[in-house]
């Protein structure tokens, strides 16, 4: 019995994708009315932004320190090549042959955490890949592989960036402690940037933790939850979380970025930290 849903074309080599044999038979490309191209466009847009700072930030090689205050793009600051700080994060794992940004080396962690995290695999996949572009709006690409060729395949490794990014927040933190000093490395003291580095680091705990590897580790293969009270609970909590995990993604980003932000311009003297005490 015809439905008309079924595809009338008699070409021995049919589309495929959304055009496929077998698909519901329709021409138009959506049937929305409305503007359902502005998020993945502000996604696309938002995501671009940060690509375009962060290279610019990286590359340059300067202004990431202003005692006691460390960007978090060059922290920990692996090469022999990078600024003194006093019990800072300098960790001189790269000789003098290390010519380039030491910000090249530690930046593939948080970045490769976040390229493999679960929401922002569908934020770049609706922004840039278009695939789809949003809900009930056909893609434009002919098959779908999903995560199984390259380079989509690597990101089966999210849950491994995760522990590194556990690591860089750990190292976050300990930046943030040192923030507590002031530029002659005395303890005790307050500036506006101390409250900037306790924003970022809170966010960029409750996004990593947030994470859906992170929940898998806490409460994955329970059978019984009865069994591990503590799991359970861990695993609620971070359930929660996860159900703001999107916010928290865009937040920490936008945080990290003003930290390294705030930190160059103290660093290149647009002004003085702030002191509260």
């Amino acid at each position: 019995m015809a439905t008309g849903t079924e595809p009338t074309t008699t070409d021995p080599h049919p589309p495929g994708g959304v055009r496929s044999a077998g698909r519901a038979a329709i021409a138009a490309p959506h049937l929305r009315t409305d503007r359902w191209w502005l998020a993945p466009a502000a996604t696309a847009a938002g995501l671009l932004a940060f690509v375009v700072y962060s290279t610019w930030r990286a590359l340059a090689n300067a202004d990431y320190y202003a005692a006691p205050y460390v960007s978090p793009f060059y922290s920990p600051c692996l090469a022999e090549n990078c600024e003194p700080m006093k019990a800072g994060p300098n960790w001189e794992l790269f000789g003098s042959w290390w010519g380039l940004s030491p910000a090249i080396i530690i930046l593939i962690f948080p970045l490769g955490f976040r390229l493999t995290c679960y929401y922002y695999r569908k934020a770049y996949y609706r922004g840039f890949w278009a695939s789809p572009p949003a809900c009930a709006v056909a893609e434009p690409h002919k098959k779908y592989t999903g995560e199984t060729r390259f380079p989509l395949v690597l990101q089966n490794i999210h849950r491994y960036f995760f522990y590194a990014a556990v690591l860089v927040a750990g190292i976050l933190t300990y930046d943030t402690v040192l923030a507590f000093r002031d530029e002659n490395y005395e303890w005790g003291h307050m500036g506006l940037g101390t409250l900037v580095f306790l924003v970022n680091i809170v966010l960029i705990w409750a996004y990593t933790i947030s994470c859906h590897s992170c929940r898998h580790i806490v409460g994955g293969k329970l059978k019984h939850f009865s069994k591990h009270p503590v799991r359970y609970r861990m695993w609620q909590w971070v359930g929660k979380l996860n159900a703001r995990h999107m916010l928290l993604a865009w937040t920490s980003l936008v945080s990290v970025a003003l930290a390294d932000f705030y930190v160059y311009l103290v660093a290149s003297g647009v002004f003085d930290d702030p002191r509260f005490f």
